[in-house]
Formats: structure tokens, sequence, C-alpha cells
């Protein structure tokens, strides 16, 4: 297969995420991180070195509690407010987007759509909204325990048809009159009641992209209804196929175009100069997760207790929970699932799953030559439009990322060389 071949001359989506996953289940060795003391300046500095790249943009997910057993003082666990932090990051760089995050279950969408577009007029035009519904964190907005999947979904629905209206309640221009053509949106529905127009003038690029990560049946339907790009959950390259055939269907059924909703499943890699050098990095980060922690999370993801099991006992899929059990999230719970009733796989190997042991992301393990084969494996295949890169293991895996890896991708033609527009709807091909 000749390199001109790859994916009909597209090229590759890539955003970064900007939580410092190489240091994750291990504390930073000396020197390999700036202090917590200014973790402002090394979020930044990740902003810089991905423009410097020409990725299509930054990405700052966001949690709205914090579990204490995890909390260590690192600049990962610093949980800044991302709009705050990413007008930073604007004021610091001139061309890559910056993809913020907000939950529909707990914010009120006429801040949301403020703050977004104050956001895309401080980037002048590079703002873009990850939407969430939460799985968690309900205690810390009031007694009431949180809403089923069902209603979040159905408020996150409703919450971003506001956050549109509110985008185009104060268009850029008038009438020729010298009257202003902002407009009352008088929404009232199920969730939320809001007159609005907006106060924050509509910019000239046009409205922020809009980002979803749901991989469940009711999260597919949404996203395909409503995403400019999808967060995919996509543990292996099947999996991600499926997910992106889906998604391109329903969007179709929807009246959208199948190009309208880019598949981006995060790629969780560990690069080092050789592959045993990577799979030690591998191990490194995953160490801290004893058997005990990796059952409870097993449970904690698909409802099953394997404590009796030993390592070489498969499980099959008449050993698995009823769908209808409780979980904490239905797109891993699915994930994995899947994966057993497929394979009926050994403990041990489930043990050793994306979802049991990370957030059910594509994990490439090896040297840049085998992650960049990787890449253009996946990307041939129908896989996905680009990726989100999470770095893994070190600030040397990081840096072979940033040095090696990506100039690599563009000398395939795989990846652009430049920008060639300055807003994130250009990087996206939303023109």
């Amino acid at each position: 297969m000749s390199e001109a071949s790859l994916s009909g001359g597209k090229k590759l989506h890539i955003g970064f995420s900007v939580a410092p996953t190489w240091l994750k289940g291990r504390r930073p060795e000396p020197g390999e991180a700036p202090s917590a003391q200014d973790p402002a300046a090394f979020y930044i500095d990740l902003a810089k070195r991905a423009e410097a790249a020409k990725l299509d943009f930054v990405f700052k997910v966001d949690y709205l509690y914090l579990n204490p057993a995890l909390a260590n003082g690192s600049p990962g666990s610093v949980g800044f407010e991302p709009n705050i932090l990413l007008a930073a990051m604007a004021r610091e760089t001139s061309r890559i987007g910056l993809v913020t995050t907000a939950s529909t279950t707990f914010n009120p969408p006429y801040v949301v759509a403020r703050q977004l577009q104050s956001l895309h007029w401080l980037s002048q035009g590079r703002a873009g909204l990850n939407i969430v519904t939460s799985i968690e964190g309900a205690e810390n907005f009031g007694d009431a325990p949180m809403p089923s999947p069902e209603v979040r979904y159905r408020k996150a629905a409703e919450f971003t048809e506001v956050v549109r209206q509110l985008w185009q309640s104060y268009p850029p221009a008038g009438d020729g009159t010298g009257k202003s053509a902002a407009r009352a949106i008088d929404h009232q529905r199920e969730f939320f009641s809001v007159k609005g127009p907006l106060n924050v003038l509509a910019h000239e690029a046009g409205a922020p992209p809009l980002f979803q990560a749901g991989a469940s049946e009711i999260g597919r339907e949404f996203s395909a209804s409503v995403a400019d790009a999808t967060f995919a959950a996509a543990p292996d390259m099947a999996a991600s196929i499926e997910l992106r055939a889906d998604l391109r269907r329903r969007a179709e059924r929807l009246g959208r175009r199948a190009d309208d909703v880019r598949v981006l499943p995060g790629l969780y890699f560990f690069l080092a100069p050789t592959r045993e050098e990577a799979w030690e990095l591998h191990a490194r980060a995953h160490a801290y997760l004893t058997r005990e922690r990796r059952l409870e999370s097993l449970k904690t993801v698909i409802g099953l207790d394997a404590s009796h099991l030993a390592p070489a006992d498969r499980i099959t899929p008449d050993m698995l929970p009823a769908r209808q059990a409780p979980v904490r999230s239905r797109t891993h719970a699915d994930l994995l699932r899947r994966f057993i009733e497929e394979n009926s796989p050994t403990l041990e190997k489930v043990l050793a799953r994306p979802e049991v042991v990370g957030s059910a992301h594509w994990v490439s393990v090896g040297t840049v030559a085998d992650v960049v084969a990787d890449i253009a494996e996946w990307f041939e295949a129908g896989a996905m439009d680009g990726f989100i890169a999470l770095p893994g293991g070190s600030t040397g895996s990081l840096n072979l990322f940033f040095d090696e890896l990506v100039p690599e991708l563009v000398r395939r033609g795989l990846f652009r060389a430049d920008y060639e527009g300055t807003t994130l709807r250009d990087h996206l091909g939303m023109r």
C-alpha cells in the first residue's frame, strides 16, 4: 500500500489532551515536570508545543468533584476551571483551537453560552465546546441524586439547543438601520426557561464547534444529532470502525452529512527508542493498580465480581450480569461486555483491558515507527478521522510525540505541514 493511497489524501485531525497523562500512577521524577506552584505555566507550555506541531486543538477535560484518594498535588491534579485556563492559553497562542468542557447536568445554558462566546472572542474564533452529561459530582450541587442517563441526555439535548439559539441571538451585523439585531429566544421547555438574547455579540468565525463523547446507544444518537466531532472510547480498531460507521449512518438519518461527525478516539501511547523500553513504561504506569484494585474496577465497570476466579479462568458471556444492572459508565460497560461476548477471555486478559485499567482508550505501545504504523492502519481502515493524543509513561514519550511522531505523520502525507486557516472551524474543515 503506497503512502499516497492512505485515506484518499485526507488528513488526520489531531487534538491534544493537556492533562498530564504521562504522570498517571506514579510521582513525577525530579525535574520531570514544573512544580505545582506554577501549574498555569505547565499547561500553557503544552499548548505552545501543540501549536508548534500544528495540531487542530488542545482539549481540557473537566470534573466537578475530587476523589481525595487520587489527589497528589501534581500539575495534573489541579482542577482549574477550563475556560479560565484556556483564556490564559488564548493570550499565549495564535492558531491552535481551544476546546473546553461543560457539564449540561449542572450548568445553566446561558452562562455556558456566554463563557464560550467570550472565549471565542478572546481567541479570535478558536473556541470549541465539549458537551458532557457528567456521571459524578451531584453531591456538590445539592442533595438530589444523580439523574438517570435518559434524563441527563434529554437535558443535554435541550441545553445544546438553548446554547445554539443564544449564540445566534445577537448576530454581528444589523439591518443597516443602526438598530441592534439582537432578539429574545423565549425558550421554555422541560428543563430550562431562558428569555435571551445573549449579551455577547456573535463572532464572525461562526459558532464554536461542538464535541461529545458518549458511545452508548443514547449517547450515539445525541452525538450524531449535534456533534461536529466525537471523542470516541474505542479500545480496539473493530470497536472504532463500528462506532464511526454507526455515527455516520445516524447523522444521515437525522438530515446531516456523514462527514459532519468526525470520530476522534483517544490514543494513549507509550513511546520509547525500543519496544522493550516502551513496554517497561506501560508496566510502570499501571504498576499501582493491584489485582484487588483491578477486580474492584471490573466490578464497577460491568457489575461482575470475579474475585473467586484464577487468572487463567475464562469469563464467559453467561457470567455477565444483566444489562440493566446499574454501572458507572454505560459506554465502558458496553465495550467490555462486547469483548467478553466475542472472546470469552481469561480473567488475566480482562483485568488488563483499557476499560478496566484506564478510560477505554486505544493503547499503542512501541517505537515511533510502531505507533505511526498503528495510526496509519486505523486511518486507512476507516476507524477514525483523527485522534486525541494522550501521551503515556514519561516526558520522554511526550517529547517523542512532538519531535518525531508528528513530523513522521507529516512526511507520510497524513497530517498538515502548516495551518491553512486561523480558526478551529478551519482546522476541522468546517468552512
